[in-house]
């Protein structure tokens, strides 16, 4: 059996989950429900249909748009928050499809930060084009983000003159984006890359007169020579050239070059299989699953899609093995748990405070957290996806008490947001198949909140111990029966909702709540 074999077998619930989980931001329960029975393949093309751009941000005072007008200095701050809660909502309202984790990939990828940039409509911009190309072409991607007003005040491509060429964007570009560190380019690469690429500004920035702002290509301010490049890159010269259509033109040169070389497809499905699958990238799976994988991102002339398509619905994919082998992050562990509870969006036009309400409190626990939307550490990234240890980084000595106390508070009913308690667990219960029985309730539960399935020692100890403190487990059957008979009753309510809840804190603080 090929490890990139489709999985053509009917998903089971936990198959689902696990398919949502991975290219989402998690699952609701009735997208486990409707689509348990369904085919990977019937379930992709919802996934990776194109989606409609979004509404853009607005102004939690004014109720108006921002990003097309002058940029105002006052307020600067305040909207650069207003992008990432927006962001964050439209993480928590996405529909079933990858567009949103892709988005989030990319940036991660082609890093900018709002700190340097210094610009909201430029940010902004940024997470357009991203989400813009995020299943779409990857060479087209990589020629958009080049002439970024974001990425070129980033990595200062706008400072990349004739005889004074700036190499941090060159150098980026091969080392982070395209080919990778171990593909292979020299110095002298970075060098002659940084002359293709002279000649690029943003204009606009900052600008709080015009509200027009973008990008352009200069060519006095371009190396006209030609530009000679190693082995690695089969010692091609891209040929210097003059005029308005210059910088474009050596720019598709040097993306058709880098993109030539084995290494680049490669690197990139890396990239993605250490996103969606797993960090361990054993020998096995470069030869059976990372090079198949970029032979045929290379066939399909740099597509995303087809990639994507071929790794979720793999065999590979669905083995066991696969299921909690990723940490969560704390977009898959935030948003994935106020997806799962049901926390509307609501529509900014009609309610713009409630609006900004839920989306500040979901981005406010990813930053403490610390995967602060639009603002990754550094230019590698956040360090779950590239250090020593993978995953693992996202828990420390910070961030674990901060995980346990976010869903302490969802538990607790005190927390509302657009206006009533994340989890109304009573509900939850009634929904499950026989809530009357404490085993198959902890069954029930722990299916659909864990991406593993527990041992019967652990479930056995969830019911007696957790749900039941010790009594029998037939005075759960008589107190729920009690409580649905007398729902207004206020001793008899508590008596389950206590429990309950205490079942679902011990849940969300269990190791396995922290994988995907």
């Amino acid at each position: 059996m090929a490890l990139l074999d489709a999985y053509t077998q009917p998903l089971t619930a936990a198959q689902v989950a696990h398919l949502i989980r991975r290219t989402t931001f998690g699952p609701t329960p009735e997208q486990i429900k409707t689509n348990t029975g369904k085919t990977a393949s019937q379930l992709l093309p919802a996934l990776l249909a194109d989606q409609p751009t979004p509404p853009p941000p607005l102004d939690a005072v004014t109720a108006t748009t921002f990003h097309d007008q002058p940029f105002d200095m006052t307020n600067a701050g305040k909207r650069t928050g207003y992008v990432k809660s927006w962001w964050a909502n439209l993480m928590l309202g996405q529909p079933l499809s990858l567009l949103e984790k892709m988005t989030l990939f990319w940036s991660n990828h082609f890093v900018t930060n709002t700190a340097t940039v210094d610009d909201y409509r430029y940010s902004y911009r940024y997470n357009t084009l991203l989400r813009q190309h995020a299943l779409g072409n990857f060479k087209a991607f990589a020629i958009a983000i080049t002439q970024d007003p974001a990425m070129l005040r980033f990595l200062n491509g706008n400072q990349n003159v004739v005889g004074k060429a700036n190499e941090n964007y060159a150098r980026e570009l091969q080392e982070l984006f395209t080919i990778g560190r171990n593909g292979g380019y020299t110095e002298d690469d970075v060098r002659a890359a940084a002359k293709v690429l002279t000649g690029w500004v943003d204009t606009g920035y900052r600008d709080a007169t015009n509200a027009t702002f973008s990008s352009t290509f200069q060519p006095n301010r371009h190396d006209t020579t030609a530009k000679s490049f190693s082995t690695t890159y089969r010692n091609t010269v891209i040929k210097g050239r003059s005029g308005a259509n210059a910088g474009l033109d050596e720019l598709n040169d040097l993306l058709d070059m880098i993109l030539l070389n084995a290494e680049t497809p490669r690197y990139i499905c890396r990239r993605l299989y250490r996103w969606f699958v797993n960090s361990d990238i054993t020998p096995t799976i470069e030869t059976n699953v990372i090079q198949p994988l970029g032979d045929l991102f290379r066939k399909n002339n740099f597509e995303i899609k087809p990639v994507l398509r071929t790794l979720f619905q793999s065999q590979h994919f669905f083995d066991e093995s696969i299921r909690g082998a990723i940490i969560k992050s704390p977009t898959d562990l935030v948003v994935g748990t106020l997806r799962f509870w049901g926390v509307p969006v609501p529509d900014p036009k009609q309610a713009i405070t409630t609006f900004y309400q839920v989306g500040n409190y979901a981005y406010a626990r990813l930053k403490e957290q610390q995967q602060d939307l639009l603002d990754p550490p550094n230019v590698f990234g956040w360090t779950a996806y590239y250090q020593t240890g993978y995953y693992q980084q996202w828990i420390n000595s910070t961030t674990l008490g901060l995980r346990g106390s976010f869903s302490d508070t969802l538990t607790t009913g005190n927390l509302k947001l657009a206006g009533k308690p994340v989890i109304d667990v009573l509900a939850y219960a009634k929904s499950l198949s026989d809530p009357t029985i404490a085993g198959k309730l902890v069954d029930d539960m722990t299916t659909h909140l864990l991406a593993v399935s527990l041992s019967q020692a652990q479930k056995d100890f969830l019911t007696d111990t957790v749900l039941l403190s010790s009594i029998p487990r037939y005075e759960w059957t008589g107190e729920w029966n009690d409580y649905v008979r007398n729902p207004n009753d206020t001793a008899k309510k508590q008596a389950v909702q206590l429990k309950l809840t205490n079942l679902l804190q011990y849940i969300f603080r269990m190791a396995e709540y922290q994988i995907a």
